[in-house]
């Protein structure tokens, strides 16, 4: 009798991160620590933050793997205004290593986690910004 072998699907990231509801109670951690980060409080006050959380976890479900599709803005224009430095860029993925291992996720899913977010770096922070050369001695 021929058998075949059942085809082993391996887990997406979003399955590995618990899918929406794991990823929902992950965005809501991350938000509470940036909020009480008195370093970073300021790029969201004023923000809505319901709407801001639902915003993040949607974006997290489709860059993870899961069901849903982002449809917001480009990220360079949607941090631009914020004008956020790398250190404060750094400091939000320190809070999500946080988040994540608070939340029992291993190294490997962390690691993963931080590899499919790093190309966004270039979008969110801000360049510096540019030199005023206007009274600068002239060369030679």
């Amino acid at each position: 009798m021929l058998r075949f072998q059942e085809e082993q699907t391996v887990p997406t990231l979003f399955d590995r991160l618990g899918r929406e509801g794991g990823i929902t109670r992950a965005v809501d951690d991350l938000y509470n620590r940036l909020v009480a980060d008195p370093r970073l409080q300021h790029y969201i006050a004023n923000v809505d933050m319901r709407r801001l959380r639902a915003h993040q976890a949607k974006f997290l479900v489709a860059a993870t793997g899961g069901p849903k599709t982002y449809d917001g803005a480009d990220m360079a224009a949607a941090h631009q205004h914020l004008h956020i430095t790398g250190d404060a860029f750094d400091q939000v993925v320190g809070h999500l290593v946080e988040t994540l291992a608070d939340a029992g996720l291993d190294a490997d899913v962390i690691a993963e986690v931080l590899a499919t977010l790093a190309p966004l770096r270039g979008a969110i922070v801000s360049p510096p910004e540019s030199l005023d050369l206007a009274g600068a001695p002239a060369l030679g």
